[in-house]
């Protein structure tokens, strides 16, 4: 199994998404491929992705949508 990504939008939303599946004990990923480090003119325009164990969706699912209701 592998990883299956579930969001990808704003670090703000990301990490509360990502709060709300931890609770219910499932662990996540964050991917942020941000390189205003490296270019510090750029503006933070990459979104910031958040993955799942492919196994734990079913356990996720239910939170996931209820996220994506709310925002």
């Amino acid at each position: 199994m592998g990883l299956m990504k579930i969001f990808s939008g704003t670090e703000i939303l990301a990490q509360a998404l990502q709060q709300k599946i931890e609770a219910i004990g499932v662990t996540t990923t964050m991917r942020n491929n941000n390189q205003s480090n490296v270019l510090p003119s750029l503006e933070n325009t990459k979104p910031v992705e958040l993955f799942i164990q492919e196994i734990d969706f079913g356990k996720a699912n239910g939170v996931i949508e209820e996220f994506r209701l709310s925002i």
